[in-house]
């Protein structure tokens, strides 16, 4: 998204299973740039042999090895996409009482867009300032240490900024030409495993 990031009421960490999430969320925390964390995320196919206590959880355990003290971490663990993660936190940051104005939300780099669409969906109310570790693709996928996992993914998180709008699952934002293109010819190479059904 390009969103330089600054102070918001709360930084919330998106589970995936990518633990670098949760490093980049501790680290602006720790710049000063929320005042509380919140780690949102259950398991998943992808995550449950390696999170088995859940992505939040996990998320949480990383951060306090980081350095983020336990009594500013609050935990999400029942979501099971992007849509449940933010209505989770939003039930829960209002049943702690937790006035927010504004949202730091951290996920996967290429995740940014729509965690950002979403967000905007489901609390219109709220500034979503996007973030993420910054690195390139290929730094990236030396960091999962799996290239198929990260081009399906990177496919299906595509994809659903193409059919979700209709759905009402997050509001429409432009896709560059270029990044259709790209899309075509991944999922015509057979990078389709996280495709949904249009």
């Amino acid at each position: 998204m390009g969103h330089e990031p600054r102070p918001c009421s709360v930084a919330i960490g998106l589970g995936s299973h990518d633990l670098g999430v949760a490093d980049a969320t501790a680290g602006l925390y720790l710049r000063g740039l929320a005042p509380v964390v919140l780690f949102t995320g259950a398991t998943s196919r992808t995550t449950r042999d390696r999170m088995p206590r859940g992505e939040a959880e996990h998320y949480r355990e990383r951060a306090l090895e980081l350095g983020v003290p336990g009594d500013a971490v609050l935990v999400e663990p029942r979501a099971r996409n992007t849509g449940e993660n933010i209505r989770f936190s939003r039930e829960l940051l209002t049943a702690r009482g937790i006035s927010v104005s504004s949202v730091l939300l951290v996920s996967k780099p290429y995740e940014e867009r729509r965690a950002y669409a979403t967000a905007r969906r489901l609390w219109p109310d709220v500034e979503v300032v996007s973030a993420s570790a910054p690195m390139t693709l290929a730094e990236y996928v030396d960091s999962i240490g799996d290239a198929r996992l990260v081009l399906d993914m990177l496919v299906g998180a595509v994809q659903r900024l193409m059919v979700y709008p209709a759905r009402g699952f997050m509001i429409e934002l432009e896709i560059p030409g270029p990044v259709a293109a790209a899309f075509e010819r991944l999922r015509e190479q057979g990078f389709t495993r996280r495709l949904v059904l249009a």
